[in-house]
């Protein structure tokens, strides 16, 4: 988890992030990041070299059948959540804006079912366009600033079929004040805004603060319904 990197670290994000910001392109720090690491996943501070548990945790418990289904992952970083959605049988998309993740994602995983491909998040495909039947966002929209929320969060929506699930993890803030960051957690204000672009929040799960790590975390499953005017 990012509190446990070392303090260089967590410096150097912000310091990244922080004139990306100043060059009003929220987004390019991740291809620093990526490369600069010369292929060490110690220095991606959110990279474990295993699904995160909380997606790990979810796909336990509802096992959902990925046959015939299609699954999109936001911000893929080094892969390993793709490839677990895609041993749940789905046919799997994955994206990251970062093309030194995405070479990184091919060579760890050379057999690989899923799809990886750069791709901004600010500038998606059309044809993604209500296209997949699961999309898995982790933790994107807390790493970009307030002032793009609301385009971001309306990216991924865009992305969900009918029927559709999208589940999302985030760090959680119980304020609009606005944090420091990065990363940013996001508010109740901010989450509502996925139910205004017609989500429709079905489970949310509150993952408890621990001593060390005093930052609450939201795993949140929302659904678009089948349309009933056929649009």
């Amino acid at each position: 988890m990012f509190e446990q990197q070392p303090e260089t670290l967590q410096q150097k994000v912000k310091l990244l992030a922080s004139e990306s910001i100043r060059q009003d392109n929220p987004s390019q720090w991740f291809e620093v990041l990526y490369a600069e690491a010369n292929g060490d996943s110690g220095q991606i501070p959110w990279a474990r070299n295993t699904p995160h548990p909380y997606l790990q945790d979810w796909l336990d418990q509802n096992t959902p059948q990925g046959s015939g289904r299609s699954a999109l992952v936001v911000g893929c970083g080094l892969g390993d959540d793709a490839e677990a959605l895609a041993q749940q049988g789905f046919q799997v998309t994955a994206f990251d804006i970062s093309p030194t993740a995405i070479a990184w994602c091919q060579k760890r995983f050379p057999n690989s079912q899923v799809k990886y491909q750069v791709a901004d998040l600010f500038a998606l495909d059309p044809a993604w366009h209500h296209k997949f039947d699961f999309v898995f966002e982790c933790r994107n929209i807390q790493a970009l600033p307030l002032k793009v929320r609301s385009i971001v969060m309306n990216a991924i929506a865009s992305l969900l079929a009918p029927g559709g699930t999208l589940l999302v993890i985030t760090r959680f803030r119980d304020s609009d004040t606005e944090p420091d960051g990065p990363p940013w957690p996001l508010s109740d204000t901010e989450l509502a805004y996925f139910q205004e672009l017609g989500l429709v929040e079905i489970h949310r799960d509150t993952v408890p603060e621990s001593e060390d790590d005093p930052i609450q975390r939201l795993r949140i499953e929302y659904n678009r319904e089948y349309s009933h005017h056929g649009s």
